[in-house]
């Protein structure tokens, strides 16, 4: 038995990790996201204390892997903790509500940041997410708007509603694919040219010029 509870761990562990982090305003919905995917439940009223982080064991294209989310609480007015965060992260929910434009105007900085402190990586998997789209009444961001910046970008553009959980799971796993396909062509390049070594040295030298 000793041998079969040890095999689970290794199993356990031995998972494929993709560590996801929720970035955006206060009160655009990120929470209510994360416990959605998590727990298929919407929270309306959710206090945003303080970072959560949450992990699952889910199929991604036939793949058992873990998906690890932090919830970030928006509160993170130190650089940085904020920067920490960010650092930790393989890829990026940039959330916004279609309802406040204000939370659409902040993801612009948000990911300033996060380009900042990932300033040595190329693509970083990142989802712009408008979430709330079950309020399309009091919509003040409109779908054009949204997707010429997703495109100005370079990334994708997806409308979600934690309350119905329309496209909820659609953008964990879309961001877990680009965050698999990144870690793949590493893989590669680590196997084969070592081209990061190359890139890394060719800065150096750079530098000294």
């Amino acid at each position: 038995t000793k041998t079969m509870a040890a095999s689970k761990n290794k199993n356990q562990s031995s998972l494929v990790l993709h560590k996801v982090i929720m970035v955006g305003s206060g009160g655009v919905g990120k929470s209510a996201l994360t416990l959605q995917f998590m727990y298929d439940e919407f929270v309306e009223d959710y206090e945003p204390t303080k970072a959560d982080s949450y992990r699952k064991k889910v199929v991604l294209d036939g793949e058992e892997v873990q998906i690890d989310i932090l919830d970030t609480a928006g509160q993170e007015d130190y650089a940085a903790i904020r920067d920490n965060y960010f650092r930790s992260g393989e890829g990026f929910l940039l959330v916004f509500s279609i309802t406040e434009h204000e939370s659409f105007t902040a993801t612009a900085e948000f990911r300033e940041q996060i380009l900042r402190v990932k300033a040595e990586e190329d693509k970083i998997p990142l989802l712009v997410v408008g979430n709330k789209s079950d309020l399309e009444e009091r919509r003040q961001v409109p779908v054009e708007e949204a997707r010429s910046k997703a495109e100005e970008w370079g990334v994708q553009y997806v409308e979600t509603s934690a309350k119905t959980r329309a496209n909820v799971d659609k953008v964990f796993f879309d961001l877990m694919r680009e965050i698999r396909a990144k870690k793949m062509s590493e893989n590669k390049d680590k196997n084969g040219k070592k081209s990061g070594k190359n890139k890394k040295s060719f800065k150096e030298r750079c530098c000294l010029l």
